[in-house]
């Protein structure tokens, strides 16, 4: 636990609306937030719970009082509540307080193998959830709906592009799918995001600038079904992998609606070779109040369309050296906490520490005061 309180006055990046096509048109946000990081805290590496270990935190979300987090265990796919206790000052303690197993129509634990959860929010009583699947062995992603005790609800239904596909033009690609999602700020629905584009519509990113953009659809919450999608592109990869590795990504880990058509996404780049675990990490403030409905479109590739606007709003590269042995860890969920004793708001962000599978990772918490 650190206690640290830093203003970042971070360049204001915007970036050029592109249609596919022969549309151009240039579209800016302007500048209304800021993010001041306020402090780090690191839940150790061997905290368990009820016969768990506390780890693969994907998501975390943040309602009535209540936190609450996903582990993408395959093998025991769970969430956990918590109590995170924090100010102005920074981070006091954060405590596990239960563990919810995710179960089929009739109660039964889940199967090994057959879900990779990614992202989890509160919703009316209940917990609506994603699972990224697994491509590669024909395991379908999905969007779910869970009670109180992690029995499932409801499953929504989705459209072929996103379900595992022999043909290698179409389809998403593995470990690209479902893994973000944010009640809508209407709450009439959700908005879900793909962490990578579907293999019609772009290429993965690389390290040169490439044409990389991911689908966000709505999912409308009284008749279940995906409507509206939208369209945002993505960085090119940070760095080049080192030390003779070769595997480089970058995606979309978390969205959240902070006003209508208003976000804040989480994008990340990993690159392997890195004794600082090889990531950059950006929160970007997105504006999708022009942005085509895509929905009907069944490969982006040539056709002509309105993307989301984006703006640098936060670089945990600033923040690099004031963090546990200079490491921005595998960030993937983010919410909204309490508002500060100011009136302001509170977003943590936390890190999928992998259960340190690869070598050494951290149960990282990040905290930040978003001022006006």
């Amino acid at each position: 636990m650190r206690k640290v309180a830093r203003t970042l006055f971070v360049c204001t990046v915007f970036m050029t609306v592109i249609s596919c096509g022969t549309k151009n048109d240039t579209n800016k946000i302007e500048a209304s937030l800021k993010l001041r990081f306020v402090d780090e805290y690191v839940l150790p590496d061997e905290t368990t719970f009820e016969n768990t270990r506390v780890g693969g935190l994907s998501g975390i979300d943040y309602a009535d009082g209540n936190w609450y987090a996903i582990s993408d265990d395959s093998d025991a796919p769970r969430f956990y509540s918590a109590n995170l206790s924090y100010d102005l000052n920074g981070f006091d303690s954060i405590t596990i307080k239960s563990v919810t197993h995710f179960k089929d129509s009739i109660g039964e634990m889940i199967p090994k193998g057959m879900v990779d959860p990614e992202s989890i929010r509160y919703d009316n009583g209940g917990f609506i959830w994603t699972s990224e699947g697994n491509i590669k062995d024909g395991v379908k992603p999905f969007v779910q709906i869970a009670d109180s005790s992690g029995v499932f609800v409801k499953e929504f239904t989705l459209a072929n592009r996103y379900l595992p596909n022999t043909d290698l033009n179409f389809g998403p690609h593995h470990n690209g799918v479902f893994e973000g999602i944010t009640l809508s700020f209407d709450k009439k629905g959700y908005w879900v995001s793909m962490e990578l584009p579907l293999k019609q519509d772009g290429v993965e990113p690389t390290l040169e600038k490439t044409d990389s953009p991911v689908r966000i659809a709505f999912i409308n919450k009284k008749t279940g079904h995906f409507e509206k999608e939208i369209v945002y592109e993505l960085d090119n990869v940070a760095r080049p992998a080192a030390d003779g590795a070769t595997f480089e990504l970058n995606g979309i880990v978390e969205i959240l609606e902070y006003e209508k058509n208003k976000f804040f996404i989480l994008e990340r780049s990993y690159s392997m070779g890195y004794a600082d675990g090889g990531n950059t990490v950006k929160i970007y403030d997105v504006d999708a109040s022009k942005a085509t409905d895509v929905s009907s479109i069944q490969s982006l590739k040539g056709a002509s369309y309105t993307k989301v606007t984006k703006k640098l709003l936060f670089n945990f590269e600033d923040i690099r050296e004031e963090l546990t042995n200079g490491i921005v860890d595998n960030i993937e969920g983010t919410t909204f906490g309490p508002d500060f004793e100011n009136g302001n708001r509170s977003l943590v962000v936390v890190a999928d520490n992998n259960f340190s599978l690869y070598g050494p990772q951290l149960n990282q918490f990040i905290m930040f005061e978003v001022e006006k």
